[in-house]
């Protein structure tokens, strides 16, 4: 089997605090886009100067798949999701009867017509929880047709999930890991490391991923460029690339706060493992040993641990841009100059 070659290096060490990880992280970044490595880089140095570092908080966990079944019309589709939903306790021991791992953590529902949409949310412990959740909603999915036979079956897979396209669910209902990274930067740190103020910073942050974003009419999301640091971060780690277009929804909040800039980084849908497919391969298994995320277990430690890394690398790579940006010129300069010095060492 061919292998697709992309460049790789690693950044840091990004100073992290928060319930699953205390300590200075060097992470692996795969891009071809190569001032990823240097922006978020930038980041990471004032992650280090800094009190505390950047503190990370998960929010919460699950994955999710939904499924489409037929009644006759919608009051009959109606009463069957109100006994399916009484009984919860049976179709959690239809899950266990599944996997070792998946929990049943939730069902929710809606009607179209005749149709009935169940979104079932899963903890799928160190895993990413794609197959697990497929598999668990097949079985969940079997008992109820057998259960209640004027059901029909239309899909097991029915968008309400919603998987690898932009939607508002997610981000309402949840699906993957909801991390919050945060920093606090003192106004010399900022002026001397970022080369600008907390005001530049927070009036641009509402200017442009803001009100710019609103102008795009993009949804639930509000970021310069989560998903340049996330899609590296993906391919470095063995995930399933294309979760970045869920992945990359999120939200900058800026303030100036006792003459500090606050800084956060919102990402309600991170879609990450650290077993499954993809993570056999001998540079993931180094890299993800390199962060300390290869000890796996049932309480799904690993891949939470991951996900808060993930945070604080989306982190540093928005505010290193975000700070550049207040400076006109300072982009393009920056761009030329790291093209610049990759062709000279291309050319000896």
């Amino acid at each position: 089997m061919k292998t697709a070659k992309i460049p790789m290096k690693t950044v840091g060490p990004i100073k992290i605090i928060g319930s699953k990880i205390d300590e200075s992280v060097y992470v692996p970044l795969a891009t071809f886009e190569a001032p990823v490595w240097n922006t978020t880089n930038r980041g990471a140095r004032v992650s280090r100067a800094v009190d505390g570092g950047i503190a990370v908080t998960l929010v919460d966990e699950r994955m999710t798949r939904s499924i489409i079944l037929e009644a006759v019309d919608a009051s009959a589709a109606l009463k069957a999701v109100r006994e399916i939903q009484n009984r919860q306790a049976e179709i959690a021991d239809v899950v266990k009867g599944s996997s070792r791992f998946a929990k049943l953590l939730n069902i929710n529902f809606q009607i179209v017509g005749n149709l009935l949409y169940l979104r079932f949310e899963f903890f799928t412990a160190d895993a990413s929880g794609h197959n697990m959740a497929t598999n668990a909603a097949e079985h969940i999915m079997n008992w109820i047709l057998k259960q209640y036979s004027d059901l029909q079956y239309v899909s097991i897979s029915g968008n309400y999930c919603i998987d690898k396209k932009a939607s508002a669910v997610n981000g309402i209902l949840g699906r993957g890991r909801y991390v919050i990274a945060e920093i606090t930067i003192p106004r010399d740190i900022c002026e001397r490391m970022l080369r600008t103020t907390p005001e530049k910073v927070v009036d641009l942050n509402v200017k442009k991923n803001l009100l710019g974003s609103v102008l795009a009419g993009s949804l639930r999301s509000a970021n310069a460029h989560f998903a340049n640091m996330l899609l590296a971060f993906y391919l470095a780690t063995g995930q399933d690339a294309a979760n970045i277009v869920e992945g990359s929804q999120g939200i900058v909040h800026a303030e100036v706060r006792n003459d500090n800039l606050y800084f956060s980084v919102t990402l309600p849908n991170i879609i990450v493992g650290t077993v499954g497919n993809g993570k056999d391969l001998p540079f993931v298994l180094e890299n993800l040993e390199l962060m300390g995320c290869t000890k796996t277990d049932k309480a799904g430690e690993s891949a939470s641990r991951l996900a808060v890394i993930a945070a604080a690398v989306v982190l540093c790579g928005e505010l290193s841009l975000l700070a550049a940006l207040t400076n006109s010129g300072e982009l393009m300069r920056s761009h030329l100059l790291i093209e610049r010095r990759r062709m000279d060492k291309k050319n000896g």
